[in-house]
């Protein structure tokens, strides 16, 4: 210990002696250290950390595969066969034996009233032992209990997330006991969720937490769903019983899952041999880990992060092949001092300990200079991941595992760096070295600082491809072609609901609606739906079209949307045949329908052929036929990405059971200018609508393309920082290589080498190191590339443009990192060369 505090104290001391050398290393590795702390953090939130509860490796997530299915099915995100019915809920709860308890949890938007104020928010529907199941405590007050979600007993009652009790309704006491009404239905708090639990869904941040027995009274669409056997909506997790595993309790159960779907199927009626096979025969509950909880956001999250920290990792193996440069320049001027140590009797382990020391306690401060940027870093990142309103799905603190991993990745790195000084002051020419004539260099270490440099280079290069490609995604994103106009177009949605309106008043309060926007200045024409343009909304159903008889393994999914009278010729959807939709097409009239290209061609071979001819949503005997009236154009309704998806709309005052809108206003003018007086507009119709998510249409596209912005924001920032270190690295190497050949050159020049002569020399020199680094990077970054395809569009992972663009940029670089060196070359005059030593 004696030898040890010896040692750091002279690590210590050779450091403040160099205080340019430690703030330059400290820095380059903070930059790296800390990027790597950040993503880490976040990745580890969002993929790997387990939920906040007792025993969280006892939760289990059920799936229940079987992709025939017949009724209903809503969902948040994620696999759908994740869902199930809530009686499928309470059957597998009462009957199964291997589990402590099952719990079920569902997401739906409402309206919060609270002292006359609305307030659009997420609330979780969950059943009565969700807290009790997880092992989570109230800050305030209590949790819900399985007494207060019966159907019909005193179940209004309600509990507060933390972070909307602290952050939105100022950390106020008083709120537990009082009266606020969800889609005005009066609940009462009875407590606030404990401060680290958002909910057993990562990524879903609620700000109420409500009892399931409640959803029917809150949402008017929910009448039947606690007891429809065929809507399927709501998400289990459960704890396994002490001692049971998640094989065990899949076996288990598979006799209980087979028999409750026979009596689902034996309640649908005669159905195909193949429907059956896939529904009953080929359908097993599947029992996942759910120590992570369930998620809507971590499949989309998942790769964007692997690839940020992968980028993220190159930045700091290039920090810290900088560092390992500046220490191997910093080693040639210490060769005398460990030559002497030799002489007197230091032995090769002593010396290499020293040196570990020495970069340990400079790896240990870059990492905490990295600990203290990795808050900023990660709070910037979250902001680009999801939406603003939704940074809460990520926390910026610095914790246990945070510092864990960067003080552990730090002494990782340091061990790296110093290999390099390790190696070259193992075995010093002490007689050359002791005469003090250590300014030359062997090959070998000029030949090892030039690889360093090289390597340095080649995962710039690595970078800079990447870069290219992210870039050229987000632009062909940006400019897709997604079937409509979205220039000059606003859009909001509104639940009457929420403002404790009720269903039935809607149709005409939707009118009012669309007859008071249209007469604001500046607005050219106003249109409404029921499923929102490019808002990630993948609503499906399957049809009936008359004279068309299914292929057997034909299971399309169609998607629908309820319009307003105009929508298309509002939102400039070109119509290929027919019309679009007339404020006549109501209750009082015959139920038409306009289908997209797709549709007219997959059930009528083209668009000419569709006109006159009749459709139904949904299947069975009982179906309500619409006549086909128009043909539009396809959209990409869920996304840019997305192909377009055979479609039909229906007229909004033909559609049963519409609650949530989103309204579309042309305008003139910036969309943006219009909204003031939109929200004026609503508020004097009815104060208590609650109105969201007010977007100019380009910028919902760009909230849209959140992932791909964070990626291709910080694959540029990335290779640009690890461009800069590596120029930086090669004009280090540059400069030290014409120190150490200053009488060289003055031979040269005294046997008749010109200034350009010299100049040319130094620079084909870096042009060689260039090149070796671009050979080896370009290879492996194409075939890296090909694991990238997921997250590209429009462009190829081969594509040629982002490699030239990657090269061009290295070479421009490493020439303006020679230049100096190159001048300085060329400036040695001949005299004083040959006098050098």
């Amino acid at each position: 210990m004696h030898q040890l505090m010896q040692d750091l104290r002279y690590a210590l001391r050779q450091l403040r002696r160099s205080p340019g050398f430690a703030i330059t290393a400290v820095l380059t590795l903070a930059l790296g250290v800390g990027a790597n702390s950040a993503i880490f953090s976040l990745l580890d939130q969002a993929l790997l950390r387990s939920l906040p509860v007792r025993d969280p490796q006892q939760l289990v997530i059920l799936e229940g595969t079987g992709k025939a299915w017949e009724g209903s099915a809503s969902s948040h995100g994620g696999d759908p066969e994740s869902y199930f019915s809530y009686p499928m809920y309470g059957d597998l709860r009462d009957h199964s034996t291997v589990f402590q308890g099952l719990a079920a949890t569902t997401t739906n938007a409402i309206g919060l009233i609270r002292r006359g104020q609305s307030d659009a928010v997420d609330a979780e529907f969950v059943s009565g032992n969700y807290f009790s199941l997880l092992g989570t405590g109230a800050a305030l007050g209590r949790m819900l209990t399985p007494t207060d979600d019966t159907v019909g007993g005193n179940h209004q009652v309600a509990v507060l997330s933390y972070s909307y009790w602290h952050d939105k309704l100022g950390a106020d006491p008083a709120v537990v006991n009082e009266t606020v009404e969800l889609n005005g239905v009066p609940v009462q708090i009875i407590g606030v969720a404990a401060p680290n639990f958002q909910s057993a869904v990562w990524g879903q941040t609620p700000a109420v937490f409500a009892p399931m027995a409640l959803l029917p009274q809150v949402d008017a669409r929910r009448l039947t769903a606690l007891t429809d056997h065929r809507s399927k909506w709501l998400n289990i997790i459960g704890r396994l019983q002490q001692g049971v595993t998640q094989p065990q309790a899949e076996a288990q159960l598979a006799p209980l899952w087979h028999s409750l779907r026979a009596d689902e199927l034996k309640a649908l009626g005669n159905r195909s041999p193949r429907f059956v096979s896939e529904f009953l025969t080929n359908s097993r509950l599947r029992v996942l880990p759910g120590a992570r909880g369930l998620s809507y956001r971590r499949e989309s999250l998942q790769t964007p992060l692997l690839v940020v920290m992968g980028m993220a990792f190159l930045v700091l193996l290039i920090a810290s092949v900088n560092v390992a440069s500046l220490l191997l320049v910093r080693s040639s001027g210490r060769v005398r001092e460990f030559a002497l140590r030799y002489a007197l009797g230091a032995t090769a382990k002593r010396v290499i300990l020293q040196l570990l020391l020495e970069g340990l306690v400079l790896g240990l401060a870059g990492a905490l200079a990295g600990v203290l940027l990795a808050p900023a870093a990660m709070h910037g990142i979250a902001r680009r991941l999801v939406d603003a309103g939704d940074v809460t799905y990520f926390s910026s603190n610095v914790d246990a595992r945070l510092l864990a991993f960067s003080f552990v990745n730090a002494i990782l790195v340091s061990g790296v760096f110093s290999i390099a000084p390790a190696l070259q002051l193992l075995r010093p020419d002490m007689i050359s070295a002791l005469k003090q004539q250590a300014g030359t260099s062997s090959a070998a270490r000029v030949g090892f600082r030039r690889v360093v440099v090289g390597l340095q280079i080649g995962l710039s290069v690595l970078l800079l491809m990447g870069a290219g490609l992210f870039t050229q995604t987000l632009r062909n994103l940006r400019h897709a072609d997604v079937g409509f106009d979205t220039s000059h177009l606003l859009t909001f949605t509104t639940v009457p609901q929420m403002a404790g309106i009720a269903q039935e008043t809607t149709p005409a309060l939707f009118d009012q609606m669309l007859q008071r926007l249209a007469a604001l200045p500046g607005v050219t024409g106003v249109a409404a739906t029921d499923n929102a343009e490019l808002a990630n909304s993948d609503r499906g159903t399957n049809v009936t079209v008359q004279g068309y008889t299914p292929p057997p393994d034909e299971d399309l999914d169609v998607g629908y949307a309820a319009v307003s009278a105009g929508y298309l010729s509002t939102m400039r959807v070109p119509m290929i045949a027919g019309r679009d939709f007339t404020p006549t097409d109501d209750l009082q009239h015959p139920l038409v329908a306009i289908v997209n290209e797709s549709f007219a061609r997959h059930y009528y071979g083209s668009a000419a052929a569709a006109i006159g001819r009749l459709m139904a949503r949904g299947g069975g005997k009982n179906v309500q036929w619409r006549q086909i009236v128009g043909v539009s154009r396809d959209l990409r309704h869920t996304g840019p990405r997305d192909a377009a998806k055979i479609s039909f709309y229906m007229p909004l005052k033909q559609a049963p059971k519409t609650s949530e809108i989103t309204m579309y206003l042309r305008t003139t003018t910036a969309p943006l200018q219009t909204a003031q007086a939109a929200r004026a507009t609503m508020h004097d119709l009815n104060p208590g609508l609650a109105l969201v998510d007010f977007w100019d249409m380009d910028q919902q596209i760009d909230s849209e393309l959140s992932n791909e912005r964070m990626i291709e924001l910080l694959a540029i920032a990335f290779s640009v920082l690890a461009t800069l270190l590596a120029g930086v690295g090669l004009y280090g190497v540059l400069a030290f290589s014409v120190s150490q050949r200053t009488r060289e050159i003055g031979i040269r020049m005294a046997l008749g080498s010109t200034r350009s002569m010299v100049a040319r020399l130094v620079l084909l020199d870096v042009a060689w190191l260039a090149c070796a680094g671009i050979a080896v990077a370009v290879p492996i970054a194409l075939l890296a590339a090909r694991s990238l395809r997921s997250q590209l569009y429009g462009v190829s992972a081969t594509d040629p443009l982002s490699a030239l663009v990657a090269v061009l940029l290295i070479a421009l670089v490493s020439f303006v990192a020679a230049l100096l060196p190159a001048r300085r070359a060329a400036s040695v005059h001949p005299n004083t060369a040959l006098r050098t030593e």
